[in-house]
């Protein structure tokens, strides 16, 4: 069977009407795409994109764009997309870019972004996008890292590659620039591009994506995905958000994150479905529901900290007809959020669970409207093989106990797995063990099959819809001369469930002071992405250890939740919201 006709089966899976025949529908599904072997070569972009969706819906919407500050507008068809894909490959193969290597965007929510991900897949290129608010310092990082080939970036944001390249001794092949820039090629160029192109010989197992995570006890690893595991594994998304052919889906998440790729780009297209983006500069919750509803938007999938911030509107003055599913990730969001936007539009947040290295893997589908339970973020999808385990790596079948989130690769393994971290190995098998794929995640589950998040495993911070690993912002903050030691930890915080906080031990000559921590604020902002900026430092004269000198984040986090609950306060703690001077670079 080709895996063309699987996509076929989902698009008329996900329209069965009958909730509880969609859910044995899918359970059959999955079944049968597990237990099929999967062909040696897979080309996404030809074999489905182009040769399904351009071939039976080359005139249907596959993007709908909009800028929300100056109410710009494009739209582009499934068949001006694969055009507009085509043109940027031929473009950089023009430019002596091959199969393999590596393609950074640096590009926000612009339809360019689309195309470039579409070329990329096509090519056999290595797609490693790049969250745009990344400073000269992590840009270097991973050119370093993983030399780029060719790149796309926002005019704003060159002089800073510039820099990165020179300082990683980096050339690459080709420089597109989303503006001008001297040396860099502008995209009007690809425009006289020939709009057709030869797709790529792509192996199954090839990778094709490439995302930057967050480390625990050291820099970022690299999520390598292959031809299969993101847009085949995506299927999982797809059927648990319930997309249609036809239906027009929004998510509210920037490109350089596996979420966009998740359900900006493979969960709608996958299936036929109209894909959206908003771009904006700061977000106003205002304008942006006003898109949702001028746009029509059938599917509404955001993070819980903008769901907090959306129902605190009046939602009356706003249409939502068109609503028929909205979707959360990331933390469980309070029992009033779900009311109040239900009252709202008829729909329920439905929560789902997965990771930069899967597709979605746990979940609330569509059939669980009205059977959901606040707080838990569904059951297992049947792509995936997930089960908990204790500290042993033995299966835990007892409900109400805590374990580890495990995926079972003994009877089948799950197509949306990702491939290794790319270039290393010992990372790769640490997190592969005993025929086990370890999330790092906790969860329970209950008497009735309902799945509860629990929290990390290791050291990684939630902050709002981003991962932040504490040795980077502990790197940054050991640079300044005042620092002589630092550990990094989440804190917990009621709008962004965790917020970044450093435990600072000083060096000899320096006393903790209000300038103290507002120097480090300043100091930490030029060096990491806003999001992994501390918003909270304490001095402290030591930190917890073990015996072999390592620091015990978890004995911090357990300190914190507990002062937290108590509400008490250190006088040597200090808040980012508390310097005015801070204020503009929130």
């Amino acid at each position: 069977m080709s895996l063309a006709n699987f996509y076929r089966e989902a698009m008329e899976l996900n329209t069965i009407k009958d909730m509880e025949k969609r859910k044995i529908a899918s359970e059959t599904f999955f079944k049968k795409l597990n237990q099929t072997p999967l062909p040696e070569k897979f080309n996404w972009a030809s074999e489905i994109f182009e040769g399904l969706h351009v071939k039976e819906r080359g005139d249907q919407a596959a993007l709908i764009w909009t800028d929300l500050e100056t109410d710009a507008e494009r739209k582009f068809t499934y068949a001006e997309m694969a055009e507009n894909g085509n043109k940027f490959l031929n473009f950089i193969r023009n430019n002596g870019v091959l199969k393999g290597d590596n393609l950074y965007m640096l590009t926000p929510i612009v339809p360019e972004t689309w195309f470039a991900s579409l070329a990329g897949v096509k090519g056999g290129l290595v797609s490693v996008p790049t969250a745009a608010g990344m400073t000269e310092r992590e840009i270097r990082f991973r050119f370093e890292a993983y030399k780029p080939n060719v790149i796309i970036a926002l005019e704003s944001l060159t002089d800073l590659v510039d820099d990165a390249l020179k300082k990683a001794n980096c050339e690459p092949k080709a420089r597109i620039v989303l503006g001008v820039k001297e040396g860099w090629t502008p995209y009007s160029e690809i425009e006289k591009q020939s709009a057709e192109a030869e797709p790529a010989d792509i192996g199954k197992d090839d990778v094709l994506f490439c995302f930057f995570t967050s480390g625990t006890t050291g820099l970022p690893k690299r999520v390598g995905h292959s031809a299969v595991s993101y847009p085949v594994g995506h299927l999982s998304t797809a059927v648990i958000q319930g997309l249609e052919p036809g239906d027009i889906h929004h998510n509210l998440s920037a490109p350089g994150w596996a979420k966009w790729a998740w359900s900006s780009f493979f969960a709608p297209l996958n299936l036929g479905a109209t894909a959206s983006g908003f771009a904006f500069t700061a977000l106003n919750i205002q304008k942006y529901i006003e898109a949702i509803a001028k746009y029509k938007v059938n599917s509404f999938c955001a993070p819980p900290t903008a769901w907090r911030a959306f129902v605190g509107m009046d939602l009356s003055r706003y249409d939502f007809r068109s609503m028929k599913y909205s979707l959360s990730a990331g933390e469980p969001l309070n029992p009033e959020v779900i009311e109040q936007w239900k009252k709202a539009t008829g729909t329920e947040i439905r929560d789902f669970y997965g990771q930069t290295e899967s597709t979605a893997m746990i979940g609330n589908p569509p059939w669980m409207e009205g059977k959901m339970r606040f707080g838990s973020f569904g059951y297992p999808s049947s792509m995936y093989d997930v089960i908990l385990v204790d500290d042993e790596g033995n299966e835990i079948t007892e409900f109400g106990e805590t374990g580890h989130i495990a995926v079972r690769l003994d009877n089948w393994r799950a197509i949306g797995l990702f491939q290794e971290y790319i270039d290393a190995p010992e990372q790769t098998r640490n997190a592969f063990t005993n025929n086990l794929y370890y999330t790092g995640d906790k969860a329970s589950f209950d008497k009735d099959g309902y799945w509860w998040f629990v929290g990390r495993s290791d050291d990684v911070i939630k902050s709002s819809d981003y991962r932040v690993g504490p040795f980077e912002v502990e790197s940054a903050l050991v640079e300044h001369p005042a620092v002589m030691e630092a550990a990094v930890v989440g804190s917990p915080d009621p709008k962004r469930y965790q917020l970044v906080k450093a435990y600072v031990i000083l060096a000899e000559g320096h006393r903790a002071s209000s300038e103290l921590a507002l120097d480090l604020f300043k100091h930490t902002i030029g060096l990491l992405a806003k999001f992994k900026i501390p918003r909270i430092i304490e001095f402290v004269d030591e930190l917890p250890k073990t015996i072999s000198g390592k620091i015990r984040r978890v004995e911090l986090r357990e300190h914190e939740i507990n002062r937290k609950k108590e509400k008490g306060e250190s006088p040597d703690e200090y808040y980012y919201h508390q310097f005015p001077e801070l204020s503009s670079r929130k």
